[in-house]
């Protein structure tokens, strides 16, 4: 992408992807200007940053993280940190949230982030302004922002990167009835501690890794607990206050729900742990040529940037990936296509490219919804960024170890964030016995 002097760049949020973005950004002064970071709140984090209050906040906008009291991560810190940033080596392997917090706090203070950031400030519009005709030329982009004060800015960049997370718009299934339900309804979302639910009845909808950690939770706190879902019986062994069904079908007109194989209970709560919506208030989609429709946005070139405005970047929008590793390689591949030093497709070759893959993956069984689930598809994806961007793959142990968390996490859902792992080299990791303090540094 050619450029009359340095490029500039916004970015949306100062979670773990804004953050990313933003230091990599920094590492190159000779080619971009420091970014401009808008952020909602008063802090970096993200969905990290744990907030007691739901609903919103006193300046009126919603709150937007999901994180929940006693929340600790389902990775190994080995295999979640950035590449290059370890955690403290003290820590245990997984790690309650407000280590994580502490981790981007950390971050942003060795790469001085928080120079870059306009705290307290909501983008209000996203918009293309302009597109140059001559060879090279490129969209520029007018970022509409308004603080707490009600100051309103207009400022144009070069490229925009959408990091504001997927984490805050609760998906809302329709539950044929649902005004009928007299107990409480709430989504995960707003779920925060186990304590309000002791010996009452409670419907988790959704068998997600949040669906399993809440359900688990809610019934050491005297709950019981049905875990409705979709799936298969689950493959382990659930706390004795934890009994599974099949889907909420409706609501009947005494207050009862219904589940799909017919049977019926009554319950004290409705907990939705069915999801989060895409949402970018910010932006017109179709404008830029993209649809949200059923849990997906396309067409998304490399799961990152809209064919037709390839200046405009939406990072983290996968599912079941290592989120920092993930944040790293789509902002690394990004920059070197705003840098110039990978050359994309042509617009219709980009097109046919994502509907290739989409296509292959319906053939091969993946539902719609799903498209953007990577999962074991992920190491792939990064080593595709890193040889098109000619940037270091992750290495072979980071996969090796994340399959492994997986396979005990699976097997033993309440005990696996018992075990603590090291790195030993590229290709090889180690269970350590005791906790890590204990165990001498090689």
């Amino acid at each position: 992408m050619e450029q009359r002097g340095r490029v500039r760049v916004a970015v949306i949020g100062a979670g773990a992807a804004g953050l990313c973005t933003a230091r990599h950004i920094l590492s190159r002064p000779e080619t971009f200007d420091p970014p401009v970071v808008y952020e909602i709140t008063e802090h970096v984090g993200g969905t990290w940053f744990y907030e007691e209050r739901v609903g919103t906040y006193d300046s009126g906008c919603p709150i937007h993280s999901s994180m929940y009291r006693d929340l600790r991560t389902n990775l190994p810190k080995e295999v979640m940190m950035f590449p290059d940033f370890p955690f403290d080596e003290h820590l245990p392997s997984f790690l309650h949230h407000t280590a994580v917090q502490e981790y981007l706090e950390k971050y942003c203070e060795i790469h001085d982030i928080a120079a870059c950031i306009k705290f307290n400030t909501v983008v209000e519009k996203v918009k293309p302004v302009s597109m140059e005709t001559e060879k090279g030329g490129a969209v520029t982009w007018e970022v509409i922002s308004c603080n707490t004060c009600g100051d309103r800015n207009a400022q144009t960049f070069d490229s925009v990167f959408v990091c504001n997370g997927h984490y805050s718009d609760p998906h809302l299934p329709h539950i044929p009835g649902i005004e009928h339900f007299k107990g409480k309804v709430l989504h995960s979302h707003s779920y925060r501690y186990p304590e309000p639910f002791a010996n009452k009845s409670v419907v988790v909808l959704g068998a997600g890794a949040s669906g399993v950690d809440i359900s688990i939770e809610l019934a050491q706190a005297s709950a019981q607990v049905i875990l409705s879902h979709n799936k298969p019986s689950l493959p382990f062994s659930l706390p004795l206050g934890v009994k599974q069904a099949t889907p909420v079908g409706g609501v009947l007109e005494d207050g009862s729900l219904q589940f799909k194989d017919g049977s019926v209970t009554l319950a004290d709560v409705l907990l939705l742990c069915t999801g989060y919506n895409f949402n970018f208030p910010f932006l017109c989609p179709s404008e830029l040529g993209l649809e949200i429709q059923d849990h997906i946005m396309f067409p998304l070139y490399k799961f990152l940037l809209p064919p037709a405005f390839p200046s405009i970047f939406f990072v983290g929008i996968c599912k079941i990936i290592c989120p920092f590793i993930h944040f790293n390689y789509q902002v690394q591949f990004a920059l070197a296509v705003l840098e110039g030093s990978v050359k994309l497709p042509t617009l219709e070759e980009m097109e046919k490219e994502i509907q290739g893959d989409m296509q292959r993956k319906q053939e091969s069984g993946v539902q719609v919804k799903h498209l953007l689930h990577l999962d074991s598809g992920q190491w792939g994806y990064y080593s595709d960024l890193a040889r098109a961007g000619q940037f270091t793959p992750p290495q072979p142990v980071i996969q090796s170890l994340y399959e492994e968390v997986g396979r005990q996490r699976r097997k033993h859902p309440q005990k696996y964030r018992q075990m603590n792992y090291r790195l030993i080299d590229a290709t090889q990791w180690e269970l350590l016995e005791g906790q890590p303090e204990q165990t001498e540094k090689v």
